[in-house]
């Protein structure tokens, strides 16, 4: 059954909230922690670790709550979905009728990779809502830029309160428009230069030599190999589901590898695409979650044109 502000509700139960203190940050986490642990549901908290002992320490002695790092959790998005799905159906399994999960996406999150980060706010609304699931997204106010926060009202139907009160959002946005509007790709700034490569319709094999061509040895050799399989299977969605011609480029710098892939298409017509598992794989589903999983971050831009995917390995963060 049900319990607390979620009382009645089938599904996900989706809130924000935002706090400005480490005493507002206490209000929302402890009462709803501690009221899980009374009602004997599975309770999972996924902060710093500065913001995790000060949960810790506030919380009864010997409360059975599970803490989870932070930085691993939130390392990308797709992988996020995945490993809090297997949580969420280990928990139902072992009989659960609701799980509360209070967490906070790591501040470096909240930067240059902050799109797709706002993309799995709004994907997980559809994402968990077959698990008995509630859970508060904790921002803190001081430190979240304002375009954030104003994702996170867009992505969340409600939010918590410090008081104990659970409000609307009227700015919340379903998640398939959500997903669906255009953005404007924020350029990285070796975009500013030539391309290292650039090469149009390439052959997949061109493709992939073309990842190695760009490496200057400053990115781990397994994440060039990884981004060796994303450009290959995104060049291959555009050039099966797209609309040519189909441009690749490429850019080398002292930290990182930068793809770009464009073509004349709309885009994939699963807005879920690349975050969500990709069911039987048309319209480039496979290949866009192959890459969420393979990059450090993707990017996904509509515009006037047609269609680009960024792809980044190494440190996206510049």
């Amino acid at each position: 059954m049900r319990t607390g502000a979620a009382a009645g509700h089938a599904g996900y139960y989706h809130t924000a909230g935002c706090f400005g203190s480490d005493e507002e940050l206490l209000g929302l986490a402890v009462p709803f922690l501690t009221d899980g642990v009374v009602s004997c549901e599975p309770s999972v908290v996924v902060l710093d670790d500065r913001n995790a002992e000060l949960v810790r320490a506030a919380l009864p002695a010997g409360a059975e709550v599970t803490f989870l790092p932070g930085g691993a959790v939130y390392e990308r998005p797709a992988a996020a979905i995945r490993a809090y799905r297997k949580i969420l159906a280990g928990h139902v399994a072992a009989g659960a009728s609701q799980i509360r999960i209070f967490g906070e996406l790591t501040t470096v999150t909240q930067g240059v990779t902050w799109d797709w980060w706002a993309r799995y706010e709004s994907a997980i609304n559809q994402a968990y809502d077959d698990f008995p699931l509630w859970s508060i997204c904790a921002y803190d106010t001081r430190s979240t830029p304002r375009a954030a926060l104003a994702d996170v009202m867009r992505t969340h139907p409600r939010t918590a309160m410090p008081d104990g009160q659970y409000l609307p959002n009227a700015g919340f946005t379903d998640p398939h428009l959500y997903l669906s509007e255009q953005r404007p790709l924020v350029p990285d700034p070796l975009q500013a230069s030539e391309p290292t490569v650039e090469l149009l319709n390439p052959t997949l094999s061109e493709a992939r030599q073309a990842v190695h061509a760009a490496d200057r040895g400053h990115v781990a050799s397994m994440e060039v190999e990884d981004l060796v399989v994303a450009v290959s299977e995104t060049v291959a969605n555009a050039q099966r589901h797209g609309s040519g011609p189909v441009q690749l480029r490429l850019w080398s710098g002292t930290d990182r590898l930068v793809a770009t892939i464009t073509d004349a298409g709309a885009g994939p017509d699963d807005p879920f695409a690349g975050l969500l598992p990709a069911g039987d794989g048309t319209n480039g589903g496979l290949g866009l979650w192959i890459a969420h999983q393979s990059c450090n971050h993707v990017a996904l831009h509509r515009h006037a044109d047609g269609f680009t995917i960024r792809l980044t390995a190494g440190n996206p963060h510049h």
